[in-house]
């Protein structure tokens, strides 16, 4: 399945979560959207409830299907507990950490810094946005003078995370360690993620 690349807003409305953490989406209008959002119910069957909670988790990290899948069976091999693993591994995708350090305004954007190759790992250019970080990984940009991107998403000022650090001066930060789970989105439930695999693999 490739990645969603339709409104945000929309695609929040309809799940009824926030996929910018912001809470801006569902300011407005906390329904779904469309001519009968309203009036629209969600689904209520034990299936659905799980699938929304996978389909929430997927959207918040811009994973397609396969990857989803294929980290879901990593974190299942970790001694962690499943849910937590899991989380853990999405965090560590370097897309999120230029995110989660503020050098982009969302995932999408940071992918995109990715991408094009305006980023270093510990001195090394990665372009790979699901690129998985370790532990006291140093990012950074690539470029002397920061683009007017990454300066307008640093002055910004975004919401900083406790588990990476951040020179806002050099524009590079340290993954210091990994989330607990009261870090992370409250708004998932992610066993109900795993009982959704478990009856698939």
């Amino acid at each position: 399945m490739s990645r969603y690349t339709n409104s945000i807003w929309k695609k929040s409305r309809h799940l009824g979560f926030s996929v910018l953490e912001t809470g801006e989406e569902l300011k407005k209008r906390a329904y779904g959207p469309g001519q009968h959002g309203q009036d629209r119910k969600r689904k209520s069957s034990e299936y659905g409830q799980q699938l929304l909670e996978k389909q929430k988790l997927r959207t918040l990290y811009g994973v397609n299907e396969r990857q989803f899948r294929r980290l879901f069976l990593l974190a299942k091999k970790e001694p962690t507990v499943t849910g937590l693993a899991f989380f853990r591994i999405l965090e560590s995708r370097l897309d999120n950490l230029v995110y989660r350090m503020g050098f982009a305004r969302t995932r999408a954007a940071a992918r995109q810094l990715v991408n094009h190759g305006h980023i270093l790992v510990n001195g090394n250019k990665v372009d790979i946005a699901s690129y998985l970080c370790k532990v006291g990984d140093k990012i950074s940009l690539k470029e002397t003078s920061p683009l007017k991107v990454v300066k307008e998403s640093m002055d910004s000022k975004p919401a900083s995370v406790a588990y990476v650090q951040v020179d806002a001066e050099k524009f590079e930060g340290v993954y210091l360690r990994e989330p607990e789970r009261n870090e992370l989105p409250q708004d998932i439930k992610e066993s109900q993620i795993i009982e959704y695999y478990n009856r698939l693999l």
